[in-house]
């Protein structure tokens, strides 16, 4: 069974596992399937904006999508997420990716 097969099993169990779900999104992207690795990272951040981990990856997705605004939009919500959960460490990673993309 590989990782995927794996990952979605677990899912079945418990399928809000915000851990199971960012790791499964992962590994979509590993595959190349960043569409499929998006929309589990937007529901992610639907179902639980402190979720902060996630943030920095769906914004870095869709910045190789070339979709630069909504990319900065999530770098955006993240800092504000990572600030209110007091994650300085998280907040300055995605402040330093946020302003690689817009200087």
């Amino acid at each position: 069974m590989n990782r995927i097969e794996q990952l979605n099993n677990f899912l079945k169990e418990n399928p809000k596992d915000n851990f199971v779900r960012h790791s499964l999104a992962l590994e979509y992207i590993k595959m190349g399937d960043d569409l499929k690795a998006r929309i589990l990272f937007e529901e992610i951040l639907d179902d639980s904006p402190d979720y902060v981990g996630s943030y920095y990856h769906l914004a870095k997705l869709l910045e190789r999508l070339h979709q630069t605004n909504l990319a900065i939009e999530w770098y955006e919500k993240g800092m504000l997420a990572a600030r209110h959960a007091n994650d300085m460490h998280a907040y300055k990673e995605l402040q330093s990716a946020y302003e690689d993309l817009i200087y």
